[in-house]
Order: structure tokens, then sequence, then C-alpha cells
């Protein structure tokens, strides 16, 4: 049977005629009619995208649910006075089976004051028809005044200033005779009221499941009381990532779902002596969106001015180059600090985390790591969708540019990196298992519950700007992989995806009822769990990790990325801290013997471990054998917090010991939930009572916040400050940091393992910081390497015997061997000169 299409224009007027002369803030549509696409243009924002299309000319919606809508990006009512006129015409697609509805919501607000966060979370004055012929604004309703054709229907609501506030109208009239149908009056509206964004509105009732789907055009908007912002267009080019590592810049440019008749490349070019160079063009990868560009022999010695290009129809018919600018820093290998912002787990309460993005700007960080969850299921609104894998992708991106579209303005200018979790692939845990697949109902069991094509879609808006990867070969079902290392600034970065091969623990070790992951009976023997050939990193990334450790080529500092800790410091879950788990097999701290390998490794290299998930700030020392024999890592606290956790020991019994000196509850050493080693140094705690009259402060008592880590390459330490969600970083306090913070950590103690020898004293002429390397001569195995401070060198030794030292700068394949070092005792004293020309 043949659909039949009808029209309904809506657009504002004033009762008494007045006009309102075109300006600089009258904005009018004009979607263009060739156009087949998702994305209807930078000057709008569609709830949810994946609903909408354009086509012939017109948005359409394409879902009968409730509450889809387009917010206008370029204007807003604004808080002054005068008049205004909106108007957009209308064309019914599908009635469906419920009734629904089809105007206007003007006036959103939100209590946070960003035209961004309006989209999602703001209300405001709803004005419409419903398909059973009435008019309404908000709660007042007006029958038409006769049953009515809709296919020849035009609505028409208009504002007017008044002396006791605003007078608003909603007109229907026949659209072939202009004959009025129909008329409903609000008066009294204040003007605190018509402030904030403006939107058009398909169905506005939030329960409809299966109500009638409306196209739009012609959406018009004019008046004095209109303000224009021209610089809050999103789009073509959302916004770009760039790493730089060993002269080899990549950058990846995010672009929103292009049509087929839209141009498919997008360029890249540099300023060079004050002229545009274009040095790459790049296709637009057709699931993720993205456009990746790798430079090699990149003049990494100065700041470099980018833009990239893309070729945009605007809605006038005339091609123009859409830019996005930038610059790529120098390679701040002379810097003695490099500053880092570590930042995971965003919902959306916070968007677009203004107290946040605006603190680490102050900060300045060289270099953004994201560790994770840059989206929630929840993100966005309107739940999620799992297949097929394009609607899918779409779903996924809507919630990913949510997260570009508050730190674009970061990342322009500076190095990121950025690690996709598991709520980014849509599992709220992830045990990967090599990437086989699983059903969601069975994804504790291992594997991705997604289809393939939208897990690599998550992979490349996150990571295909990272420096190439260590072995790029896919795991089942062609899943990418993406471990590799970066060195930026003296400082090299391991990045690890430490859930991707990992076991889940369904069918392996969960014999108890509920959640396999959750262990909630403490009878359990957490060390039962630990079976043999269950897989935490994985054979792979421990390869590349031993590799890593003992590779310093442009290294001073060591540092390992990765999605979340090698521990399990939570006892306390939930929204309200009530649920006590004894262990959570979610965490890295399971299984036990892959946790105490992989930190083996890189205790190796001294290296310094930096993570995020948890949703909880914690510092610790890592023990394997024996307290604080490993290294330190830095859980980051939340962007903003979902699901609480807290680390509350002291409250429930759990025994410690060495107490550090500043005395704070909840830290010292302790077996964690798994019964690994763990030396707590200190915890964010969220604060039992939190605040409630508003979400951001609420955030903040949930311990939301930042971590900044300061790699200090000349006095080889680190140190680590975990930020609280609401301070100014311009001026800052103690109490803006989380108990415990600041703390230096010297590189040392990423290796606190006691000596049971030494070797003699390595005195060093004709080079500065040699790299060291010692190795075991009866098993032949890496004890550790490290790029010493200075020119002399005292190696420790974990058993007595003969060693290997290997010592020099790799860079130039200057090293020297000596063999044959005999461990001697602390007080013996002895020195070896080794000169290089």
């Amino acid at each position: 049977m043949k659909k039949r299409i009808i029209l309904i224009q809506l657009f504002v007027i004033t009762i008494v005629g007045i006009s309102l002369a075109d300006s600089d803030s009258t904005f009018i549509s004009n979607f263009p009619t060739e156009a087949e696409r998702v994305w209807p243009g930078p000057e709008y924002w569609t709830n949810p995208m994946e609903d909408w299309r354009l086509s012939n000319g017109c948005l359409e919606c394409i879902s009968g649910g409730g509450n889809r809508n387009v917010h206008i990006l370029t204007r807003e009512l604004a808080n002054q006075s005068g008049d205004f006129e909106i108007s957009v015409q209308a064309g019914l697609i599908e009635k469906g089976n419920d009734p629904g509805s089809v105007g206007f919501r003007i006036g959103i607000q939100d209590q946070i004051d960003d035209y961004r966060s309006r989209c999602f979370r703001g209300g405001g004055i709803d004005a419409g028809l419903t398909t059973d012929g009435k008019l309404f604004i908000q709660n007042q309703s007006k029958p038409l005044n006769h049953s009515i054709d809709l296919k020849s229907v035009k609505l028409t609501l208009t504002g007017k200033q008044a002396e006791n506030g605003y007078t608003l109208t909603l007109t229907a009239m026949d659209q072939d005779t202009n004959e009025s149908i129909g008329v409903i009056t609000q008066t009294k509206i204040s003007p605190n009221r018509l402030v904030g964004n403006i939107a058009v509105v398909n169905n506005h009732d939030r329960k409809i499941k299966n109500g009638p789907r409306f196209r739009f055009s012609d959406w018009t908007i004019r008046g004095d009381k209109i303000a224009a912002h021209e610089d809050r267009r999103f789009g073509p080019i959302l916004w770009s990532m760039h790493t730089l590592s060993r002269k080899v810049m990549k950058m990846t440019a995010q672009m929103p779902p292009i049509g087929p008749n839209d141009a498919q490349t997008v360029r890249l070019q540099i300023q060079n002596e004050g002229e545009w160079e274009t040095i790459g063009e790049a296709k637009i990868d057709p699931d993720a969106r993205t456009a990746t560009f790798r430079i090699a022999d990149w003049d990494d010695t100065k700041d470099t001015p980018y833009r990239l290009l893309y070729a945009w129809k605007e809605s006038d018919g005339v091609i123009r180059d859409e830019e996005w600018s930038g610059v790529v820093r120098k390679n701040p290998t002379e810097k003695e600090i490099l500053v880092v912002s570590g930042l995971c787990c965003q919902t959306d309460e916070g968007f677009p985390h203004l107290e946040l993005t605006r603190n680490v700007e102050i900060h300045n960080p060289d270099l953004l790591f994201f560790a994770g969850d840059q989206i929630y299921e929840s993100v966005g609104g309107y739940g999620i969708i799992r297949t097929p894998a394009d609607r899918s992708i779409l779903n996924y991106l809507r919630k990913f540019y949510m997260f570009g579209w508050a730190f674009r303005d970061l990342m322009r200018d500076r190095v990121t990196l950025c690690l996709p979790d598991d709520h980014d692939v849509f599992q709220g845990n992830l045990w990967g298992n090599s990437g086989n697949a699983v059903s969601m109902e069975d994804h504790d069991a291992g594997g991705y519950a997604q289809p393939a094509q939208m897990v690599n879609a998550v992979h490349r808006t996150n990571t295909s700007h990272h420096p190439d990867f260590y072995d790029p070969t896919p795991i089942q079902q062609n899943i990418s992989v993406y471990y590799g290392d970066m060195i930026y600034g003296g400082v090299s970065f391991a990045i690890v995806a430490d859930r991707m091969f990992k076991s889940g623990p369904k069918e392996t070790v969960a014999t108890w009822p509920g959640r396999p992951d959750h262990v909630q009976d403490s009878s359990i023997d957490v060390t039962s769990l630990d079976k043999a050939g269950l897989i935490l990193l994985g054979e792979r990334q421990l390869s590349f990790l031993r590799d890593w450790a003992g590779d310093w080529r442009e290294s001073v500092i060591k540092c390992l990325l990765s999605q979340t800790t090698f521990c399990n410091v939570a006892t306390n879950h939930g929204e309200d801290l009530s649920m006590r788990l004894y262990a959570d097999l979610d965490s890295n701290g399971w299984p036990q013997s892959g946790r105490n390998e992989a930190l083996d490794i890189i205790r190796r290299a001294f290296a310094f471990h930096l993570c995020g998930d948890q949703h909880l700030p914690t510092l610790v020392q890592h023990g394997i054998d024996e307290f604080h024999d490993a290294g330190w890592a830095f859980c980051v606290p939340a962007i903003s917090v979902g699901y609480p956790r807290a680390w509350r020991p002291d409250e429930l019994g759990i025994p410690h010991s060495n107490r550090p000196a500043h005395g704070l509850p909840n830290t010292g050493d302790y077996l964690d939930c798994l019964n690994n080693l763990v030396t707590v140094y200190a915890v964010g705690n969220p604060e039992k009572q939190l605040r409630t009259d508003s979400r951001i402060h609420t955030l903040h008592d949930k311990s939301s916040g930042y971590g900044i880590i300061r790699f200090d390459k000349k006095k080889r330490e680190i140190v680590v400050e975990a930020w609280k969600l609401i301070f100014d970083a311009a001026n800052p306090r103690p109490v803006d940091q989380f108990p415990g913070w600041p703390k230096t950590i010297p590189l040392m103690e990423n290796y606190g393992r006691e000596a049971v020898a030494w070797l003699p004293t390595l005195r060093v002429s004709g080079m500065i910081d040699p790299v060291v390397q010692v190795i075991d001569e009866s098993t032949n195995e890496i004890v550790y390497t490290l790029r010493i401070n200075g020119t002399e060198f005292r190696p420790k030794v974990f058993k007595k015997g003969l060693y290997r030292v290997k010592i020099g700068e790799p860079s130039i394949k200057a090293m020297k061997t000596i063999n044959g070092l005999e461990s001697i005792p602390a007080e013996v004293t002895k020195i070896i000169d080794v000169k290089f020309d």
C-alpha cells in the first residue's frame, strides 16, 4: 500500500502582526536536496543521532519513539529582551500505533549552564500539535475548530514580550487557504523561562514507543531575542587526536556520518614559513568515520601549526573547505619535567565537564592519557543498540562524539593516548578471552558480545592515531589489537589492552550463585581461584613488555599505561556502598599468577603504572613475594563517577601493618581482596554523605576528579597528584587534592625488591646517563635495565652469583659488555672504570 505523506508547517508569528526583519541572528535551515546521510550538519545535534536522516531536502525521524528532538547549536534564546520567531515545516511520514505530537521545545535549560549539556538533560517549554487534533503549550491544550486533514495543516507559534511576561501563541492554519482553524495562547510566561536552547520535537512524550514519524524542513529562527553563536558549529571535522614518537606523527580526524554524495577524504596541511602545505590526504573509514594520517620524518624540534580540511557542501550549494586547526608541539625532550594528565570514566552527569577541562588546561600537560570508558551505555540517553553492526556503530559514535565535544580543545594541541575499555564496547565488564564471540548473557565466560565490526570501529576511533602497534595481527573474529609503545619527551610509555586476552570467571572458577565476578561469600578461599591456564595479559603482550623493558633508546623513565590496576583495592560497591565484596574478578588482581607475572616484567624496567577504571583514586606499591618488592601504580580519579566504590578495610577489621607516616586511615601493607600483597599509600574514598543539591556537587563527593603525573627526568622522580573535581587550579589549596597526595616517588622504588648482594660500582667516563643492563649468567635472564642518573652506579642483585653487565648508549649502538662480574656484599667496595671515547 502506498504511504501518504502529510505536510505540517510550524512557525512563529506575533498576534498583532509584528514584523521581525532578518538580521545577523536569523537562521534558515535549507537542507540540501541531494544529501542522503545520517548527520544533518554542523549546526545541529540530533537526539538520538541514529534515529534521524537527511533525505530529499528534509530531516526525517526514522523512529516513532518518544522525545526525538533536534537542537540548533548556533542559535539560542538569549537572556535579553525582545521578540522572536521560529518556524519549521513538517510532514507526517507514518502515523504509528500510538498518538503523538510534533512541534517545538524552547527555552531549554539545565543546571549546568552550557548549550551542550542542555542538549541532553535540559527541559523547556513544549508547544505543538497532537495527532488527535489538539494544540498545546505546556499543559494547556485546545481542540482545533473542526476536524482536520493533516496534509493541509500548518502550525504557527509566536512569542511577544509584554509588561507581565511573554505571550506565546500557537495557531493552526489550512496550508492551502491560509485560513486559521485553531489558536491557543498562553500569557505571563516568565522571561527567565525563555532563555536557552531551541529544538524541534518528534513526539514530546518520552513514554511513546510506537508513535508518528515526521520530516522537517525550512526551519527558520529570527528576532531580537535570538543570539547567534556560529562558533558553536560542531563539524564536519569534529576534532582530532595525534601522537608523536620516533619522529613519526600520526593524527586522526574524527568525522560525522557523512553520506555517499559527500567528499570522502580529509586533507592535512602544515604551516611552513608562513605558507600552508598539503602533506597528506586520507580516506574516511566507512565504519569509524575516521581519517588517519601517518607522517614519517617529522621535524619534532619545533612547534608546527596544522590544519585539517574537508570539502563541505554548504546549504547554499557552495563547496567550502571546513577547517580544524591546532599545533603539534615540539617533542619536549629538553624539558626536565614531562607533565601527563590521567583521565578516565565519564558518565554524562557532568557533561561537558567544564570544571575539569578548565583546570586541566591550567595545568597545561604535555600529554593527555584517557584510560578508558570514554563512554558509558547510558551516556546521551536512549539506550544502546547491540545489532545490527551498522546501527550499533552509529549508536556508539553518538556517545563517543560527546567525549570529543567536551575534550577537543584540550586535545587539538597535545599528544593524546586513548584506550578503549569495557563500557566502550557496550560491556559492563570485559574478559576478552582473545576475541571469541559470546552473547551478552554469557559474556562473563570470556569474549566480545558486540559484533566484531563494531568493536573494530571502537578501536579505530580511540587508537588509530597511536604510534604503530607492536604486532598488529588481529585476534579471533579479526578483532584488531592496539598494544605498543610511544616515546615522548624522554619517557617511554608501554600501552597494553589489559582485558583483551583475559580469561572469564564463568565456567572456570565461579561455583557460587549470582554474578560470577562477585565473591560475596567470605568462606571462599580466593587463592583457589588462581587456577592454572588462566590468562591476564596474554603471551603476545607479555612478550612485547619484555622487549620494551629492555629497550631504553631515547628513554629516561618508563611508564606502563593500561585500563585498570593490578590489584583489588575496593571493599564496598554500589550506590550506597553497602555491597561488601570479598573479591572482584573484574579487577586485574585476578588471576593472581598473571598479575604477578606482569608486575615482575615491568619492575625490571623500574616502570611506573598509570591506569583508571576503578572510580576510586588509589596510589599503591605492589608486592609479589614481599611487600614493596615491585612498582608503584596510580589509579586516577574518574572524570564523572557513576558506580561508586570504596576501600574501607579499617571499618571491616582487615589487618594491616606499616601505616605510612601521614597516618591516614585505610593505608599501609594489606593483603588485598584476592590476597595479593599491596601497600596502599593513599585512597580517595567518596564522602559518606553525598550532596544532592546539584549533579556537580554529587560527582565531587563521589570522588570524581583527575590525575597529574610529573615525570622529573633530571631527579629521576615521579610526582603524583590526585585532584578533586571542584577547585581552582590557578589558586590551588592542599585540600583540593585527595588525602595523601601529592606523593614523590623515586624511580628506584619501582623495583623495590631488597638486594641480596651487589656488583662492583660502575664508574663511567666519556658518557653521561648511560643505560645499564644486568644479566644473570647462570640463566641468561635479564635482571633489569635502566638508564642511570650521572656517571656512577652500583647495581643490586637478588642472589649471589656471576653476572654480565651491558653499559652504554643503545641509541647509537655504543654498548660495552662486562662478563663474569661476581656479586659481593654491600660492605665490600670495588670500582670498575668504563671508558667511552
